[in-house]
């Protein structure tokens, strides 16, 4: 018996661009109660980076792939292929790496190895939607002698900064001390400077403030006015706004804000002509606000959320939707007059003529910084297997 242990060194979440790097250990265990242990023989391993495509029949109509090819070869087949027995198709894969090959471990001896890949930036996000899901896995495949190949599945969680892939490192960087004997160094420089690239753009566009108002009003009349001060968002943060109805024409009695995201199918993948978009609220505000001059909210936008992104068959936008009712009569008869002699009571209508309508406002929302995804990511760092 071989245990695999597959450790993510610095969490499950990535941005596209990055290096991923696994540590993968092969341990020969030595059990206590057994009183004759031998040595254990792996023929390879294997490790390579894909992206899984999974669509909703109902919603979604892709033209047929050869890839998508049941895998018909037998488990004992000495082939490494990462999506076996996966559904869906891939869509993305790294070129496969090998690990070793003709591995011997004695009793309660122990080898790790490092993988060490660059995730594609041309790639989708990892996505699970209503209609279309993108799961990306480091699989590692290994095989005793005259044995069946087995599989660990490393499930992560991939962000995508659009952008990012266009920007040219500088060639005159400063000087540092560095060492000519590793020859990894550069590489893992690089990958530190993307990351700390992509953390002062999400800066940039995140902090820009300016003050956007806009009149709500229906048929009858002015409501209120809505404040914002930014449109633009990283995933994490609060979406803060607030409300003026002082100055409306017609009162307010009640109103509600929904962060919410618009999954739609490209119009040549869609299962049937027109079909509805697909929407996911995220957070909700809900406010009675009858006599209420101002008020405000605060959603905040979750961290295990996708940002916005656009591929050749799906569309993720976010928004906020807006429910208002008002009343349909004016603001005195919101209000009854007592029949008690000594002190004025005023008390609420048992019934009121009302109108609702709602209203959308498009936002944008970034990535963040994929240290602060991991703390809130379903994945684990860690997974292992049997062999």
């Amino acid at each position: 018996m071989i245990e695999v242990l597959a450790k993510l060194g610095r969490g499950p979440v990535f941005l596209a661009g990055e290096v991923l790097e696994c540590v993968i250990t092969f341990t020969n265990p030595l059990s206590a109660s057994s009183t004759s242990a031998s040595s254990e023989m792996l023929a390879w391993a294997s490790a390579q980076i894909h992206c899984q495509f999974h669509t909703s029949e109902n919603r979604v109509a892709l033209p047929p792939s050869d890839g998508s090819k049941h895998d018909v070869q037998a488990e004992n087949e000495t082939v490494f292929v990462p999506n076996r027995g996966e559904r869906g198709q891939c869509i993305l894969s790294t070129p496969p790496k090998i690990l070793f090959c003709d591995l011997r471990l004695d009793p309660g001896e122990s080898k790790s190895y490092s993988y060490c890949e660059t995730l594609p930036v041309d790639g989708p996000p990892s996505f699970r939607g209503q209609s279309v899901k993108y799961v990306y896995k480091l699989t590692i495949g290994c095989q005793r002698v005259n044995s069946p190949i087995k599989l660990l599945r490393v499930p992560f969680r991939v962000l995508v900064l659009q952008g990012l892939k266009d920007y040219q490192f500088p060639q005159d960087e400063a000087v540092a001390p560095s060492n000519p004997f590793l020859e990894e160094e550069e590489g893992l420089k690089k990958d530190s400077r993307l990351a700390d690239l992509a953390t002062e753009l999400l800066m940039v566009a995140t902090s820009r403030r300016s003050l956007h108002l806009y009149n709500i009003s229906n048929t009858r009349g002015k409501v209120g006015t809505f404040c914002i001060f930014k449109t633009v968002y990283k995933i994490g943060e609060d979406v803060i706004g607030t409300f003026n109805f002082s100055e409306g024409d017609i009162p307010c009695l009640q109103f509600s804000v929904s962060l919410q995201t618009e999954e739609s199918i490209q119009e040549e993948f869609q299962r049937r002509r027109g079909q509805p978009v697909s929407y996911t609220t995220h957070a909700r505000h809900q406010e009675a606000c009858l006599h209420t001059a101002q008020s405000s909210f605060s959603l905040p936008v979750p961290l295990s959320s996708t940002p916005g992104f656009t591929t050749n068959i799906v569309s993720l936008k976010w928004r906020l939707h807006f429910e208002f009712v008002t009343s349909g009569e004016s603001m005195g008869t919101c209000l009854v007059r007592g029949s008690q002699s000594e002190a004025i009571t005023w008390t609420g209508v048992e019934q009121m003529e009302v109108d609702t309508f709602s209203w959308d406002l498009p936002i944008k929302v970034l990535p963040t910084n994929p240290i602060l995804a991991s703390y809130v990511s379903q994945f684990s760092s860690t997974n292992s297997i049997t062999i």
